[in-house]
């Protein structure tokens, strides 16, 4: 790897990056292929098909200008992440593969996700970890470079947001957080042959350090207080029937044919 700084869409082209985006695949498709509902929405790198395993029969690929100019696959839309050209709750899924590390303001653009989204929409988010030991030799790649010299590991095309912090700020705007996973435990290691010796380092690290992955995949769900899910309206209750109350007649009137028996 060289000392030039590379953008998110060259380093997924690298030993770990390949290594990342498998592990990341297997998970998304895992994730959405039960979320069902009319309308996905994939916001940024094109290189992977967050949404190849969903049925919805509406989806699309989000990509910034400057994205869609670097990227080889021509996206469904064009458009800033802070103001997507869509209605208030119009989308039942909205897919964020490392859109909010590579965004100048992450907040906003989970504040559009949220506008956008229908209550009880989900959101899947993922996001390189920070307090792994790829951001470890990251933070110390960065120490070295002020010193003139060194090389980062992972790209530098935003800042990495830490798995609490960014579960506050779903919990600010009204998600819940539905479920939650990490993977990719091999140390930051630059060649394929060495990635490929530590293999045996990923099922360690899900047993016994499991928050220490490289990176981490939240599925959220838009709550809404007050919201109340109805049935189809023109579906009419059944009548209930009445149960037959017997009458008894407790008075022999003079002159009646009739005679209680006993």
């Amino acid at each position: 790897m060289s000392d030039r700084i590379i953008g998110m869409q060259q380093w997924f082209e690298t030993p770990p990056g390949r290594y990342l985006l498998a592990w990341e695949r297997a998970e998304f498709d895992r994730a959405v292929g039960d979320i069902f509902g009319y309308h996905a929405l994939q916001l940024g790198l094109p290189e992977l098909d967050t949404l190849a395993a969903n049925r919805m029969p509406h989806k699309w690929l989000a990509l910034r200008e400057s994205d869609a100019l670097a990227s080889q696959l021509r996206p469904d839309i064009v458009t800033e992440y802070s103001a997507l050209p869509f209605e208030e709750n119009s989308l039942d899924l909205v897919v964020l593969p490392h859109s909010l590390e590579l965004n100048v303001d992450p907040h906003t653009t989970l504040r559009e996700v949220e506008r956008v989204l229908v209550p009880e929409g989900k959101v899947v988010i993922c996001c390189l970890n920070p307090a792994s030991l790829w951001g470890l030799r990251q933070r110390r790649a960065h120490v070295y470079r002020r010193l003139g010299f060194g090389e980062l590991y992972l790209p530098d095309a935003g800042e990495f947001i830490g798995y609490w912090r960014l579960r506050d700020w779903l919990r600010l705007l009204g998600f819940e957080v539905e479920s939650s996973s990490f993977g990719c435990w091999r140390p930051a290691l630059a060649s394929e042959k060495w990635l490929e010796r530590y293999a045996w380092m990923d099922g360690l690290g899900e047993r016994w350090w499991p928050i220490f992955g490289a990176v981490y995949f939240i599925v959220a769900v838009k709550r809404v207080r007050g919201i109340k899910l109805l049935g189809s309206p023109w579906k009419k209750a059944k009548r209930r029937a009445a149960a037959p109350v017997p009458v008894i007649n407790r008075s022999h009137r003079k002159g009646s044919d009739f005679t209680p028996t006993e």
